[in-house]
């Protein structure tokens, strides 16, 4: 197996031996009896003479093959999320173009599922903004996606953060959306962590306080809601709120730091999964899902346990440069022909991080092909002058 050496804390280099990839299936071989989306990254295009600073260039042919080989491994796509860049290099305009080509895609391709996020980021967030120009935001994303035929996943919005005045106001704005939706969508709870734009949402800054506003907007709402994701990073309140959910409103995990516990779930409930880490893992994904299906736990979480050091440290703080970890495994395992990012985020994280998350990947068995992952890895080192 192929060694090289990489980047220590210390400012010393280690040499490291990759290992044995495992041998996960390529395409699920039953249905799940939980639903699970990966929230699915973009594939910049490095070849666009865009500013990438202040346009987006896309490879619309390999984002969209990424996406099939999430449908083959059974997994469903959350599309035009914040693990797409949404709001964070991906603005309304190209994420239009994405949903549209994605839910074509997805048209062609027996059992796919496929949501797609619907906010208000064509909008830009002031205190001087009023509710109804939030409204009327979100009309239009709601509009647009139902238009093309797809499901809607309603997204946190930065400009009702900036300017609502109270819970109430918050109250007022979904209750309008979701009386207009035609069929039960999924509500998004995106924390602080992963968005420091949406600190204080729901009208509190502290989360359980929060949760009681969000979880009488659900109630008032339930018809028209299939679940809530929250992304708050602490599994005792995902589990709380769980617990408090209205009949028939499904709680869909995005903890990234502990989804395997709560997707098993315990005597009380379970959660299903919306996850941008499902992207980097998806192969480790599906096969602990289908174990699960059939009927051994165990299996599932020997499978993704040692996943879950990898999903830490990709989602460790800034979390909301997570994506750069995702994208880089991307490349790593050849899903993608390089590592360059929408707004130039490949730089967002340093080459230590790099390098201890192509050891934790290798730990989990995730580097499919060893030798094209430590040439990638080299080539990262060389261009910031480490010799491997």
């Amino acid at each position: 197996m192929p060694t090289l050496n990489l980047p220590m804390a210390n400012g010393g280099l280690e040499a490291f031996t990759t290992s044995q990839p495992k041998d996960f299936p390529t395409r699920a071989n039953r249905p799940f009896n939980r639903i699970a989306y990966s929230a699915a990254h973009v594939v910049a295009d490095p070849l666009s003479s865009a500013d990438p600073w202040l346009e987006t260039a896309i490879d619309w042919d390999a984002t969209i093959a990424y996406r099939t080989k999430l449908y083959d491994l059974g997994l469903g796509v959350a599309e035009a999320m914040d693990t797409a860049q949404r709001g964070m290099g991906l603005d309304w305009t190209a994420s239009q173009e994405l949903i549209r080509r994605s839910l074509d895609a997805a048209r062609h391709i027996p059992g796919a599922r496929i949501a797609c996020g619907a906010g208000t980021d064509h909008l830009e967030p002031s205190p001087d903004l009023i509710l109804d120009d939030v409204i009327r935001a979100y009309e239009e994303q709601v509009a647009f996606v139902e238009g093309q035929g797809g499901r809607i996943i309603l997204m946190a919005s930065r400009a009702l953060a900036a300017c609502a005045k109270s819970p109430d106001d918050y109250a007022l704005v979904y209750d309008r959306i979701l009386s207009q939706v035609r069929e039960p969508v999924l509500i998004h709870w995106l924390g602080e962590m992963f968005d420091p734009a949406l600190a204080g949402y729901w009208g509190h800054d502290d989360h359980m306080a929060a949760m009681d506003v969000c979880l009488d907007m659900l109630a008032s709402n339930a018809a028209k809601i299939d679940g809530i994701k929250i992304s708050l990073l602490d599994k005792d309140k995902e589990i709380t709120m769980r617990r408090r959910l209205p009949d028939g409103v499904h709680m869909y995990t995005g903890d990234d730091f502990n989804y395997a516990e709560l997707i098993a779930g315990d005597e009380v409930g379970y959660s299903d999964a919306l996850l941008g880490i499902f992207d980097a893992i998806a192969p480790a994904a599906s096969a602990a899902l289908d174990a699960f299906a059939g009927g051994d736990e165990d299996r599932f979480h020997d499978i993704l346990a040692p996943t879950v050091p990898l999903s830490r440290h990709i989602f460790r703080a800034p979390t909301r440069f997570y994506k750069t970890g995702v994208v880089f495994m991307a490349w790593l395992n050849g899903h993608q022909d390089h590592f360059v990012m929408v707004g130039g985020q490949q730089s967002a994280r340093s080459l230590l991080h790099l390098a201890e998350l192509f050891r934790l990947a290798d730990a989990a068995g995730l580097l499919s092909d060893p030798d094209l992952a430590s040439r990638r890895m080299r080539s990262v080192l060389a261009t910031q002058g480490v010799e491997s």
